[in-house]
């Protein structure tokens, strides 16, 4: 039993001891680097001679220093040299200080250089106007696996113009008959296009061709959710730089589907975003828009930009009122939303309540139902208004302030419905007026 208890205090004290030797344990000079005075886990040499941690000597360079942090001179190339000497002196200390608590550190992969990347994105071209799909994924799919092995690597795909490699690729393959004959390959360079978001504007320029746009969705109609998530996002990049491109987007067999399963059903909360932003431009870019919002209050339009509208966030309300702006642009629209129950509390509660934006687009959809509102209606659209509180929402926006254009909509609608406001009962949510900045 003495024994025991003997046994028992040795080990303590070389318990306390162990942990006395772990804090005065000191990692060599020549192992950190001399700029985060840290270990370094990828030491790499300079022109000057100098060895500091690959990440931290980036960073400097990156900042737009050109010369070497220890020694002030220029730096002949900006190209550094993995030393390998000091790293497996680092790990072999590691190792031989396990016991304390210390991790070797791993053998880094060797970053890819710009020559590389230049060879890969060569053989995407040559393979690309030879037609073979085979050739070009095979590239691409190693495009992509260096891309994800570290951030320096997508920079270096990315600054070496692989963007508008695998675009131009992705427009001659995407005029090859039959279009799923390549099927494979597009949708490998979708996602690696994906990678490098947002794209550079002369990708851009290939991705809006007619061939490109018929592919683009294809993908987005159907398959996996990543393909269809990438591609909607694709074509909203594109109709970003080119509105004028959003009436051939919709001319072409399932697209407005497409964006309105995407609407319904959202992949994620970017996608929906993309979705909403794509048909407001369809809608508000062509020349003979009836024909599109024909198809899209058949497949119920109205209603579900309702249902977005009644819990949405910022950034989904905004589109969600411009597309409902764009549709009571027209007869058809306006009648489907004098129909829904929900047109008018929802739209004049989005009053002084969301944003600027959002505030701006309400009012323009309700000038649009009661300018418009025809004898049928015997006034309904008016009485609804007053009844969820516009006249009183009207009022205190011109109090707080306006643009010239929504002061203007506002002051006409406040007239309009002047006449009724005496006899009616104003249903207001004193919610509608929190955080409203008075002008005094």
């Amino acid at each position: 039993m003495i024994s025991s208890w003997r046994q028992r205090r040795a080990t303590r004290r070389t318990a306390r001891g162990t942990g006395s030797d772990m804090r005065e344990l000191t990692i060599p000079s020549h192992f950190r680097c001399p700029i985060s005075l840290d270990m370094m886990k990828d030491p790499v040499t300079l022109s000057t001679g100098i060895t500091y941690d690959r990440a931290s000597i980036e960073t400097w360079i990156e900042g737009g220093n050109f010369s070497c942090p220890i020694t002030n001179q220029p730096l002949q190339t900006l190209d550094s040299i993995p030393n390998h000497n000091i790293r497996k002196m680092i790990q072999d200390w590691c190792v031989e200080n396990k016991a304390y608590g210390v991790e070797r550190i791993p053998t880094p992969r060797v970053p890819v250089s710009p020559v590389q990347i230049r060879d890969i994105l060569e053989k995407i071209t040559a393979a690309a106007r030879r037609g073979d799909g085979d050739g070009c994924k095979s590239s691409v799919e190693k495009i992509k696996m260096l891309a994800k092995e570290s951030e320096r690597n997508k920079k270096c795909i990315m600054g070496n113009g692989a963007s508008h490699v695998i675009s131009s690729a992705f427009q001659a393959l995407s005029k090859q008959e039959p279009l799923e004959k390549s099927i494979e390959i597009l949708e490998e360079m979708i996602s690696a296009m994906a990678i490098m978001f947002p794209l550079q504007e002369e990708s851009i320029k290939n991705l809006k061709s007619e061939a490109s746009l018929q592919a683009l969705v294809l993908f987005m109609k159907g398959g996996d959710l990543s393909r269809r998530r990438n591609s909607i996002l694709i074509l909203k990049q594109i109709i970003s730089s080119y509105p004028q491109k959003a009436t051939k987007l919709g001319e072409i067999q399932g697209a407005l589907e497409g964006l309105v399963k995407l609407i319904k059903e959202p992949i994620c909360s970017s996608s929906k975003k993309a979705s909403l932003f794509i048909t407001y431009h369809i809608i508000a870019s062509s020349s003979n828009p009836q024909r599109f919002t024909k198809v899209l209050l058949e497949m119920g339009f109205v209603s579900l930009l309702l249902e977005t509208l009644v819990d949405a966030e910022r950034s989904v309300c905004e589109r969600a009122l411009g597309a409902f702006d764009g549709i009571c642009e027209r007869k058809e629209g306006r009648e489907e939303a004098y129909a829904h129950a929900l047109t008018m509390p929802v739209i004049v509660k989005k009053i002084l309540r969301v944003s600027d934006l959002a505030t701006e687009l309400s009012v323009s959809i309700v000038w649009k139902l009661v300018k418009h509102e025809s004898e049928e209606e015997d006034g309904r659209a008016k009485v609804e208004a007053l009844q969820v509180g516009a006249f009183q929402k009207l009022l205190l926006l011109l109090q707080v302030g306006c643009s010239e254009w929504t002061k203007e909509k506002a002051t006409e609608l406040l007239k309009l419905l002047n006449n009724l406001h005496r006899d009616s009962l104003e249903c207001i949510d004193s919610l509608d007026f929190k955080g409203i900045k008075r002008p005094f």
